[in-house]
């Protein structure tokens, strides 16, 4: 890749950052559509947050970022401009700097994860799906599953009160939407979403119970790194079909790219 003056510049921000997956995608993702642009990772830690975004609002050859654990939901609350699925959500994961500075953020993780389900054969229109966690990327993932058609969305937390913050804004959006907060007993579902951080660092406790989870459940991460996060490896060795986080990253690429690369200056 050679990097000249006219290159256009792209950040991950996170906090950690060894995780991520998302420059070698976007980077291999820009160098197949002949797009002079670069991604790089910038670890932020959530006080640094704001300054971070002030600086991009100034760099005039910076088109975007993409944002991830732990910044979706603070992301939107520092944003110009929201996107549908943002204001939905009330969480970014990617930031597109318009030419006037402003900064406009929009939500892919949902669109993402449900087309890297059904890529996969798993489609969950009319199943029963317990989605673990209430973070930036729950919310964007419920909102989706909800759009998807699923027959009933549990959204279990360990601050319950959270899970039922996400079940409120998305009836708020579609009045008869089959979701509500719920328990981490995923007994009886068809599919389990893990959308917590845990399981990106080894001495991390499991996100739910495995020993309530049967055979046949698809049991599906969003963690990119590890591969083989500790409940997908549970859950393995129960003999459940499992579904890799990198599933979601890879469909949403696209998606995120054509986003930041839209040069509009309205929105």
């Amino acid at each position: 890749m050679l990097i000249t003056g006219n290159t256009r510049l792209f950040a991950i921000l996170a906090d950690p950052i060894a995780q991520v997956r998302t420059p070698e995608v976007l980077n291999a993702y820009f160098a197949e559509h002949h797009v002079d642009g670069v991604l790089v990772p910038m670890h932020v830690p959530a006080d640094k947050l704001a300054i971070t975004l002030d600086a991009i609002r100034g760099m005039k050859n910076m088109g975007g970022c993409i944002i991830t654990v732990p910044h979706k939901n603070a992301v939107a609350e520092l944003c110009d401009v929201l996107g549908p699925t943002a204001k939905a959500t009330g969480a970014v994961n990617t930031v597109r700097r318009l030419p006037d500075g402003r900064l406009y953020g929009d939500m892919f993780d949902g669109a993402g994860f449900v087309s890297g389900l059904i890529s996969q054969g798993h489609d969950p229109k009319g199943k029963r799906v317990l989605l673990v966690g209430a973070g930036g990327a729950s919310g964007a993932i419920a909102f989706a599953l909800v759009q998807a058609g699923v027959g009933e969305l549990v959204i279990t937390n360990r601050t319950l009160s959270k899970a039922e913050e996400i079940a409120t804004r998305i009836k708020s959006i579609v009045a008869d939407a089959p979701v509500r907060a719920g328990e981490s007993n995923a007994q009886g579902y068809d599919i389990v979403v893990n959308a917590t951080s845990l399981g990106m660092r080894p001495d991390d406790a499991l996100p739910l119970d495995v020993n309530s989870i049967a055979s046949s459940t698809l049991v599906a991460e969003i963690i990119m790194k590890p591969a083989l996060t500790p409940l997908l490896d549970a859950a393995q060795q129960k003999g459940c079909p499992v579904h890799f986080g990198r599933h979601m990253l890879d469909e949403q690429v696209r998606l995120m790219a054509e986003f930041m690369l839209d040069t509009a200056d309205h929105v």
